[in-house]
């Protein structure tokens, strides 16, 4: 199996900002972590704070991978353009978040990604791309 794990703007930071809402780990280090647990599954993944190439990423990798595991972030309550990525192709997208939108401001409760997505997990942290992660395996 064949997944990708892709990020949207500031997720870089992850271990350097907001704490209290992201937690303290790196990405680096929990996909790491993710890989040697998940041996059998090829995982990749991608980060960018430019909306055009997560939408070039979701195109690059959405008929060749088989699904797509999504945090777009702040672009998930703004951009029509990546939900139509999301839509337009044929790897199925898990749409994840680390915090609980619906507990943050009231922005934030809305996502263009959603309606295409396969599912949605949010509010387990860095838990959530397991969660993903394991929804695909399970799907097999």
């Amino acid at each position: 199996m064949k997944l990708i794990i892709i990020n949207g703007p500031n997720l870089n930071l992850l271990g350097k900002r907001e704490n209290d809402i992201y937690g303290d780990e790196t990405f680096n280090d929990f996909f790491e972590r993710l890989q040697k647990k998940y041996p059998k599954v090829k995982l990749a993944q991608f980060q960018s704070n430019i909306e055009g190439e997560l939408i070039d990423k979701i195109q690059e990798t959405g008929y060749e991978y088989d699904g797509i595991i999504l945090n777009a972030a702040a672009y998930t309550h703004t951009s029509v353009g990546i939900g139509d990525a999301v839509k337009a192709v044929t790897a199925p997208v898990v749409e994840v978040h680390i915090s609980n939108t619906f507990s943050r401001e009231t922005f934030r409760h809305v996502s263009y990604i959603s309606p295409n997505a396969r599912g949605i997990i949010l509010g387990f942290g860095l838990q959530s791309y397991e969660l993903a992660l394991q929804s695909f395996i399970m799907d097999r």
